[in-house]
């Protein structure tokens, strides 16, 4: 098991640039599936869950060539249908997460989709009703094996439907949306899911031929069409590297350029950052950071009660961000709620940070009180494991403000959504060996 050694304390300078967006491009690379004809995506992130996406395509027959960094060429006229019965299927697609959102296009054009019980991150219950339950509207029959844990759909022509999404889910809403594209009829989908990735998606398909209305908003119109062409796709910047780099600014004191953010794709996320007292220049599409010599403070409401900062579906604060918000609370002047609402294991990290020196009240499995030292009493180095990637990153930045030099185990978990992080790191003036 690969371990990061941090010596932490350590102020960092210059500019980093963030890779394409992980969870954009899990959606839009299983829409490759959707046509026979070329696709050509940009900006690709190469990590871990990426990567085992684009294998997961190639074994099914699609064919891949990288055409230079980050960029790459699909072309799924040849799929092997008889592999998602396979036991190699079984074992890879269970591996990652994203891999569910293969069944909609898989449904759509070959009539059947089937997926075992997928992996990701253990951060509490995320279930997958949604994604079936919209699939059954649009005229699929589900089947469920229990002993293997493996989920089938099935229809000769899927039908357009009317429906409510039971919860903004952003992969079951990319699940949905690719299939209804190639369904017969019209389609409305209530309480879409919203994020840019999902626009994004909704813009490449509209490019490939589909029609699609209502991008941005939560009420989704799609009329479906019988096929789709190839095209060219660029994937955004990663808002969650973006706000990871913010975190690690503040935290560290240092002097950071963040370059080519897409400004107009980070919702709040800036404002609840501010929020904490960090202070956030926009520099044309970049952002700067000042070197927060004098720390930084929590504002709190008008009444002068303790802030709280929660997550919610977009246009609210990302979940993904509520770990590196805590992680920079805790050096902050004054105290903060933290409310997780989606996943009830995503805070138990915090442990691994009270004995690091943070305060920190862990009020239930959704919400944390954070008492700030205001940097006059340090974290101290220790050794800890990464159980997520978000909880992962957030550990290392903790790491790297810390006195002393730190160990982070298990650290594939932080490769699974972070692009060469060490050099990254390393190009900033971080004293971090990988071993």
């Amino acid at each position: 098991m690969e371990t990061f050694k941090i010596e932490g304390n350590v102020p960092l300078k210059g500019e980093i640039t963030p890779q394409g967006a992980k969870n954009e491009a899990l959606q839009i690379l299983c829409a490759v599936l959707l046509t026979p004809e070329v696709v050509t995506i940009n900006n690709i992130p190469d990590i871990i869950d990426v990567n085992k996406l684009i294998s997961l395509l190639k074994n099914l027959g699609v064919k891949v060539t990288k055409i230079a960094k980050g960029s790459y060429t699909f072309q799924a006229d040849a799929i092997n249908m008889e592999y998602l019965e396979s036991e190699a299927f079984k074992k890879e697609g269970s591996s990652l997460r994203g891999s569910i959102m293969i069944v909609g296009p898989l449904l759509a054009r070959f009539g059947k989709g089937y997926i075992p019980k997928p992996g990701g991150d253990k951060i509490g219950r995320r279930r997958l009703d949604t994604h079936f339950e919209g699939l059954i509207n649009l005229g699929a029959k589900f089947r469920y094996n229990k002993e293997d844990h493996f989920y089938g759909v099935e229809s000769p022509r899927l039908k357009g439907a009317t429906m409510l999404l039971d919860e903004a889910s952003v992969t079951g809403t990319a699940n949905i949306v690719m299939a209804a594209v190639l369904a017969e009829g019209k389609s409305a989908i209530y309480n879409a899911a919203c994020e840019p990735y999902l626009q994004q998606l909704c813009k490449m398909l509209n490019r490939m031929g589909a029609k699609i209305t209502g991008i941005g908003s939560n009420l989704l119109e799609i009329e479906g069409v019988t096929a789709l062409n190839g095209c060219e796709h660029t994937i955004l910047p990663d808002m969650i590297e973006i706000g990871s780099w913010i975190g690690l600014a503040a935290m560290t004191r240092s002097e950071i350029t963040i370059k080519n953010v897409s400004w107009e794709n980070l919702g709040v996320i800036p404002g609840t950052f501010r929020k904490l007292g960090i202070t956030l220049e926009q520099k044309g599409d970049d952002i700067y950071i000042p070197a927060h010599t004098d720390g930084y403070e929590i504002q709190n409401y008008i009444d002068g009660s303790i802030l709280t900062i929660s997550d919610a579906p977009w246009p609210g604060f990302t979940p993904d961000l509520l770990s590196i918000v805590l992680v920079v609370a805790t050096q902050a002047r004054g105290s903060v709620l933290i409310h997780q609402k989606m996943f009830e294991s995503r805070l138990f990290f915090v442990d691994k940070l009270i004995d690091m020196g943070a305060k920190i009240i862990l009020c239930d499995p959704h919400r944390a009180v954070v008492i700030g030292h205001d940097f006059k009493s340090q974290l101290k180095a220790t050794t800890m494991s990464s159980p997520d990637i978000r909880a992962g990153i957030s550990l290392l930045i903790a790491a790297l403000s810390a006195k002393g030099t730190s160990t982070i185990q298990n650290i594939e978990q932080i490769y699974r959504g972070y692009e060469n992080i060490e050099e990254r790191l390393k190009s900033l003036g971080a004293k971090i060996v990988s071993e």
